[in-house]
């Protein structure tokens, strides 16, 4: 069952249940309070503490790092792509959407940087993900430009009220070009 699950804070509650997700990365904010869901285990949830930011953080903001990229890599390098996985950070829109795209090609690294980001806007017209948590992950992916140039050539995203939840399908390892579209496995079109 390989596929992301992406949603804004206030929506993971829900989408862990609704998709049977059992584990889950958390792009947040340091001190933003909130609650783990139930279904998700504290060794299988993983929060990477960073502000949406394109800069070098100053005063109390934290911008994304390499470390920050590094453990999300390790992190699901080390999922066993039983259940989906949710990711998500406040509203869904940048950082949450830029994760998904490290974390499909932390995964699949022979996979098309254009197809990819062409297929995160198909079903996430809403997505501006994070230019600088893309333009590391491109660095320490070895993508040699071609992520940054994919997501800066999709461009910004739709406007939204930070509801907008959605599915990233994945490739289906050993099947060339197929891929794990919700309902082929068993999850709603909607997420």
């Amino acid at each position: 069952m390989t596929a992301i699950v992406v949603c804004p804070l206030a929506n993971i509650a829900e989408m862990a249940v609704k998709h049977r997700a059992r584990e889950m990365v958390s792009l947040i904010a340091e001190k933003q309070d909130f609650h783990r869901p139930g279904v998700i285990s504290a060794d299988r949830h993983l929060k990477l503490a960073m502000n949406d930011i394109g800069f070098a953080g100053t005063g109390d903001l934290v911008a994304p790092s390499e470390a920050h990229v590094e453990s999300l890599i390790a992190f699901m390098r080390g999922w066993d792509q039983s259940a989906p996985i949710l990711i998500h950070c406040w509203m869904g829109v940048s950082r949450s959407p830029a994760a998904a795209v490290i974390a499909a090609l932390s995964l699949h690294p022979d996979e098309d940087d254009f197809a990819l980001a062409a297929r995160l806007r198909a079903v996430a017209p809403h997505a501006t993900p994070n230019a600088r948590l893309i333009e590391i992950g491109d660095r320490m992916l070895g993508r040699g430009g071609r992520l940054v140039a994919a997501v800066k050539g999709i461009g910004r995203g739709a406007e939204t009220d930070g509801r907008a939840s959605f599915i990233l399908p994945l490739k289906i390892p050993g099947q060339a070009g197929k891929l794990n579209f919700p309902n082929n496995l068993g999850l709603s079109l909607k997420a």
